[in-house]
């Protein structure tokens, strides 16, 4: 009896194949956060290489072609730069209105609490102290916050670290992996695959400046309303707004929330105007900014980024609901590219 045909044969190779399976599933998942930290990576290198091809293709008449380290290199200057830009003209102007709006807390507190002991929603004040023991993540577990928080801030600095030194080697060898990637298919196929892997990074490109022009767009509206709305501490309130907006679904929700609670120790009518205003600009945002961006840029229909955002919020939680949007569209590309090789057939 030929071995194939041997049933106890055949087991034996189905439970070694499930094992297989089985450790290569179980290495993948216990090695998820290393994987999650290069995918990042490779989305930042394949979004930034058409601007580092750019870069490099240029060059003053007489002078040489610029290597493709130096290309990337002034990428990374230029956001440096431009961090530090940004730095230097909101870091003194916001530090001074923390510092105010920590030494008006205090007041703010009493002032909300009253509201509320008038209303007969509070039995009775309570000190600036009793509030802050009170008060969700203090107290007893107070060091345990504080410490998880402090970590949680470092983890998040070295993991931004990581992603941007890979994504320098990936955008360095970006032209290898590309070769090697397409030398894996059959030659009549190499062209549209390279075609599939411009159009990849052309929309993993727009995503991050879509991104970035988003949140631009947010903070800049938000600081601009809250300070003709006499909104105090406006700095602090839309660099929050901002950055909140790049946290997909639950982001500008809890951005705006510290804008309203100040707002709310001037006067309630000026927290309903505010609130009002994050759901004016929300709405805008939702219904003229994000789809102008996501279909005319990216390519993504609106009924793909909300499937996307809900189910990479539900795997991954925030970093799953930011990365959801390269993903679709990179997924869109392959099934279109699937979709036409069989229509060709």
């Amino acid at each position: 009896m030929p071995p194939h045909s041997d049933p106890r044969a055949l087991i034996r190779y189905a439970l070694a194949g499930l094992a297989v399976t089985v450790a290569i599933v179980w290495t993948l998942y216990l090695v998820r956060g290393a994987l999650l930290l290069i995918y990042m990576s490779l989305l930042v290198a394949v979004g930034l290489s058409p601007l580092a091809g750019a870069i490099e293709r240029y060059r003053l008449p007489g002078a040489r072609r610029l290597p493709r380290w130096a290309a990337i290199l002034i990428i990374y200057l230029c956001f440096l730069a431009g961090l530090i830009g940004v730095g230097l003209l909101v870091f003194p102007p916001l530090v001074t209105q923390a510092r105010e709006l920590w030494s008006e807390l205090p007041e703010m507190v009493q002032r909300g609490q009253q509201w509320l002991i008038d209303r007969g929603l509070l039995v009775r004040e309570l000190s600036f102290r009793e509030a802050l023991e009170n008060a969700p993540g203090t107290g007893s577990d107070a060091v345990g916050t504080v410490i998880g928080a402090v970590w949680g801030f470092v983890g998040g600095v070295f993991g931004l670290v990581t992603i941007l030194i890979l994504a320098f080697y990936f955008m360095l060898d970006a032209a290898r992996f590309r070769d090697t990637f397409v030398r894996l298919f059959r030659r009549v196929e190499r062209p549209r695959v390279e075609e599939g892997c411009r159009r990849i990074s052309s929309k993993v490109s727009a995503w991050l400046g879509g991104q970035l022009l988003l949140a631009g767009i947010i903070g800049g509206t938000a600081a601009l309303a809250l300070f003709l709305m006499g909104v105090p501490y406006f700095y602090v309130l839309a660099l929050i707004a901002g950055i909140g907006e790049m946290i997909p679904i639950v982001g500008p929700v809890v951005a705006a929330i510290p804008a309203i609670a100040v707002a709310f120790t001037v006067s309630p009518a000026l927290a309903l105007g505010v609130a009002i205003f994050f759901f004016v600009q929300q709405q805008f945002e939702n219904h003229v900014l994000v789809p102008k961006v996501m279909e005319r840029q990216v390519g993504v229909s609106a009924a793909a980024v909300i499937v996307a955002l809900l189910i990479g919020g539900t795997l991954l939680g925030i970093v799953g609901a930011i990365l959801a949007v390269p993903s679709v569209a990179i997924v869109q590309v392959v099934l279109e590219e699937l979709l036409a090789e069989k229509s060709a057939d």
